[in-house]
């Protein structure tokens, strides 16, 4: 059977429901959807997609450092936009904070997400 443990940091969001922030299984962590949530005050933070896209991977990457890894050790990132007009933006923003080889990725058109946010992610994580 795999060890499971959950993964929790204060420099990232607390969760605002029922789940955890990571959840490592052997040495894949599962990392729960992020949104541009202030960690240190739990709000929104202000500004436009891009300050908004920004903070979504700053507490991705805070979560993966708590498991161990990093941005690096992503293997699968799944994108929520409320605009798809904003993905070449995102693409942009995204540049910044992975490095060839990408990760594999899936960037999804919704209606909605929690807070009126126009951007969540979620990913998965392997642990060399």
């Amino acid at each position: 059977m795999t060890n499971k443990s959950i993964i929790q940091t204060d420099n990232a969001p607390a969760a605002i429901g029922t789940y955890s922030q990571a959840v490592k299984a052997g040495d894949t962590v599962y990392l729960s959807g992020q949104i541009p949530l202030d960690p240190a005050t739990m709000e929104v933070v202000g500004g436009d997609f891009t300050a908004q896209t920004r903070q979504v991977f700053d507490n991705l990457k805070a979560v993966c450092e708590a498991a161990g890894g990093g941005l690096k050790d992503i293997v699968k990132l799944n994108i929520y936009l409320t605009d798809l007009a904003n993905f070449a933006t995102l693409n942009t923003i995204m540049a910044t904070y992975f490095q060839e080889p990408y990760p594999a990725r899936a960037a999804i058109g919704v209606a909605s997400l929690p807070k009126g946010v126009g951007v969540e992610m979620d990913a998965i994580m392997v642990l060399s």
